[in-house]
């Protein structure tokens, strides 16, 4: 039940032990944010061969760096709580309550479009410069308005501290990103 105890089992890999309490936002809270940072990474991963912007470059390296961590932590959360992975499908179109449309804050918010990816990819050096840094800084706003949500709804301290973590974090490389873009 949210809220109270639950006990899977001894992990010790697991940074949140099993018996830590975690509710509803807790859960959400990772099964959101492992896509979410998946697309990030993705998003990341376009940057090598494509961007000329040698920030940009340094940035992308960075997000990869940060989130893949990240992701392996919430997985282990989610297993420790005996709750379900999200699906590792890279569109997340069948995921309940996925929105893929940036701006549309009924879904997860800072989601990029099949569209928006597309033209990403498409994208090479200045232009992929000024789209990526577009993209993500929707992106990382998403995410920092779902770390938000867990700070005020969450019940479990590590998942807390994560989520204050990728504030911090996000929130740097948000403005990072509107001085490349100023400068573009």
């Amino acid at each position: 039940m949210p809220g109270m105890k639950h006990s899977q089992g001894s992990n010790t890999s697991a940074p949140a032990t099993p018996g830590d309490a975690f509710n509803d936002a807790d859960i959400a809270f990772a099964q959101q944010m492992i896509p979410h940072h998946q697309q990030a990474i993705e998003m990341a991963k376009l940057a090598d061969g494509r961007a000329a912007d040698p920030e940009i470059k340094d940035l992308a390296t960075a997000i990869e760096k940060a989130q893949d961590p990240e992701i392996k932590t919430m997985t282990l959360w989610l297993k420790s709580w005996g709750k379900p992975q999200p699906s590792a499908s890279s569109s997340m179109g069948d995921m309940p309550g996925m929105n893929h449309s940036s701006g549309d804050s009924s879904g997860m918010p800072g989601m990029m479009s099949d569209k928006d990816m597309a033209a990403l990819t498409a994208s090479r050096g200045k232009d992929f410069d000024k789209k990526f840094a577009q993209l993500m800084i929707g992106h990382h706003q998403g995410a920092v308005t779902m770390a938000k949500n867990e700070q005020r709804h969450g019940n479990n301290a590590d998942a807390k501290k994560l989520a204050d973590a990728v504030i911090t974090a996000q929130t740097a490389e948000i403005e990072k990103m509107n001085t490349i873009l100023d400068r573009l």
